[in-house]
């Protein structure tokens, strides 16, 4: 048996079709279903439901052979996984983004205040710059950072920007582009090579 993390949603009805259309099992999941496991007909297949944060975790202690998850919780969690594939949709960036009147301000900061739901890509980002920063986490709107006076910046998903800008912001640097990625448990791709090839490949056929 192969068993999967999905965050329920998007991605998780994403990874349905592709087995659907690979004719490898067809599973479906409706709003009212509360089911955390849910397994092929055939017991080929078992997939859980979890947070997109808890997906790495259940995948790194082997609790699950494969993962779909995006980069960006992929980065934050900074779990011992192997990343097999980037199945190419969900694509947006991982920015730092600044006020518009002074995208460039932040630089010449001795120590850069920063809000963000992604603390420690944030971290990373700038020791990589060389910049000291003091990272604050937000669990909601982090435009209210640079608004309200608690930071001079955030780091933040970026799609269309239209909030940004609705907000007086603008992408200043871009850390990482971001999509969805099909992650393995570093035992299975060993243990059960075949069976994740199989699924590998089927995958990119589709892609």
């Amino acid at each position: 048996m192969l068993t999967f993390a999905l965050s329920k949603g998007r991605l998780a009805e994403k990874i349905f079709k592709f087995l659907k259309d690979l004719n490898i099992c067809d599973i479906s999941i409706k709003d009212s279903d509360r089911r955390l496991i849910v397994e092929s007909e055939d017991g080929r297949f078992r997939f859980l439901l979890a947070k997109p944060s808890d997906v790495p975790t259940f995948v790194e202690h082997g609790i699950c052979d494969l993962g779909v998850v995006g980069k960006d919780t992929i980065l934050e969690e900074n779990r011992d996984i192997t990343e097999v594939l980037d199945l190419g949709f969900g694509k947006c960036r991982m920015c730092v983004c600044a006020p518009q009147d002074n995208l460039d301000g932040y630089k010449a900061k001795s120590i850069v205040k920063v809000a963000t739901k992604y603390p420690s890509i944030a971290k990373r980002y700038f020791e990589s710059i060389h910049q000291d920063s003091i990272v604050t986490k937000l669990n909601g709107s982090v435009e209210l950072g640079p608004i309200t006076g608690l930071s001079d910046v955030i780091v933040d998903i970026v799609e269309s920007g239209r909030t940004l800008k609705e907000n007086g912001l603008e992408v200043a640097a871009t850390i990482h582009e971001l999509s969805a990625r099909l992650v393995a448990n570093n035992a299975s791709i060993k243990t059960k090579y075949d069976e994740i090839n199989d699924i590998i490949k089927g995958f990119k056929s589709l892609l």
